[in-house]
């Protein structure tokens, strides 16, 4: 029998982003954070299971701010991404503080995934609801045949910029049916004017970007062969790697996707979202938030006091 899908959420680099979960603003009036909106969202499309992947350094915190409160909804297992998570053989460059990446990440929760099919989320974005309902169902029904098949949602890239700085985007190729061709991550996206640019060389030259460009927001539906994909791959990236960047390199998961769409081992079908995404990239960014938030709840989309029992 196939297993129900399980909710994976990156959340190992809350702590160091915002200074100690402490500090973590709410987005309504009644302490909810922009994890609890999608949380809430999750649960009510269908996902019973989540997997919260942090570090232990932030583990107390983490259980007793957000952890405990959603035990109460669904199944909660933590997971730890740490330095020394490494295939046997290798070992972390002294001085290395930074997280290996969202490939990574994955790879620390192979164990607890026990051959469901998952989705994979940041924890500090907001989706949208739509979101968690089509990939519930798509993963609901997704099998791997002589390629792996996977789903991704996309957003439209001008619902997604901020006014107070540039943004990181994975900028999507689709063919005519929909489908992922290529994705290649944008590292400096600013929003001038009407119009969105990137630039790859410090500013000297801006690039624009067209209003139908479609991005990944890192919310991904994998089958269980996922897994065992960047396990195999993770000794080849710690080999071109370590002796370039050893401090800062990272296995990141859209890296791997595109490599196996151009070997013809795997599609992702890109599920289109409506619905717009959210997040504080910048300390300024958190009022659009909490103006959302207040207007979705107004429209009838989430009731007043989220977590009410009645509510989920």
């Amino acid at each position: 029998m196939k297993k129900k899908p399980v909710l994976v959420i990156m959340a190992a680099g809350m702590g160091s982003r915002y200074g100690g979960l402490k500090q973590i603003d709410p987005v309504d009036e009644y302490g909810n954070l922009i994890i609890d909106f999608s949380i809430y969202d999750a649960v009510a499309a269908g996902f019973e299971k989540i997997i919260f992947i942090i570090k232990k350094a932030i583990e107390e915190e983490f259980r007793e701010y957000i952890g405990r409160r959603m035990e109460r909804y669904a199944e909660v297992v933590y997971v730890y991404q740490e330095l020394e998570k490494l295939p046997e053989g290798y070992t972390c460059p002294e001085g290395r503080t930074k997280p290996w990446g969202t490939g990574h990440a994955l790879l620390c929760c192979a164990e607890e995934l026990k051959d469901a099919p998952f989705a994979v989320i940041n924890a500090d974005d907001y989706y949208g609801k739509s979101a968690f309902r089509t990939m519930y169902e798509q993963l609901s029904r997704m099998e791997d045949d002589d390629r792996c098949h996977y789903a991704m949602v996309g957003y439209e890239l001008y619902k997604t910029l901020t006014d107070h700085g540039h943004v990181a985007r994975g900028v999507c190729l689709l063919d005519e049916h929909g489908m992922l061709r290529g994705i290649t991550e944008r590292t400096r996206i600013e929003k001038h004017g009407n119009l969105a640019e990137y630039t790859e060389d410090e500013g000297e030259c801006w690039i624009p970007l067209s209003e139908d460009t479609v991005v990944s927001m890192n919310l991904w539906g994998f089958t269980p062969g996922m897994i065992r994909e960047l396990e195999e791959r993770f000794p080849a990236f710690l080999d071109r790697s370590l002796g370039v960047n050893p401090l800062k390199c990272e296995y990141f998961l859209p890296f791997v996707v595109d490599e196996l769409i151009r070997e013809g081992r795997a599609d992702v079908k890109v599920l289109r979202s409506a619905d717009n995404w959210y997040g504080v990239t910048y300390r300024e960014d958190k009022e659009r938030v909490v103006e959302a938030i207040r207007r979705l709840k107004k429209e009838g989309v989430y009731p007043e006091r989220l977590w009410d029992e009645k509510s989920v």
